[in-house]
């Protein structure tokens, strides 16, 4: 696509309300993945699994937002 039209695209693309941008920029994300793999999906099923059976457990000690974001920033550097 030729930068012109790519910008005028963009543009008119984000006069649009936060919430249908969100859903654009869902597909188009999408629309670059490859194919599901289906072990893919049953280790991640798994993984989730097992995590939730530890916090149920409290085998875990879950975060608020704003801790996890300080710790990220922290390790990022920024």
């Amino acid at each position: 696509m030729k930068t012109e039209s790519l910008n005028k695209l963009r543009s008119k693309t984000l006069m649009y309300p936060e919430a249908e941008r969100a859903e654009l920029a869902h597909a188009l994300v999408k629309s670059l993945d490859a194919p599901d793999d289906a072990g893919a999906l049953e280790a991640w099923k798994k993984e989730i699994l097992r995590r939730l059976a530890e916090i149920d457990a409290g085998a875990v000690k879950l975060i608020d937002r704003d801790e996890f974001r300080r710790r990220i920033q922290a390790r990022i550097g920024g």
